[in-house]
């Protein structure tokens, strides 16, 4: 879990980069849905935990 950590910090950094100019839409992409696939994971798991579904 901590080498995907330091991955995920890492590629957020370099996210903002002075020498890239276009956006590179593919990694953008992946990110975001990464991100919103592991929120929905973990709203799941709260629910369920919870007993609210």
């Amino acid at each position: 879990m901590r080498r995907f950590a330091m991955k995920a910090l890492f590629t957020a950094l370099s996210l903002n980069r002075a020498e890239r100019k276009r956006i590179d839409w593919d990694r953008d992409v992946l990110i975001l849905s990464t991100v919103v696939t592991a929120g929905l994971i973990v709203l799941y798991v709260f629910g369920k935990a919870t007993s609210l579904w």
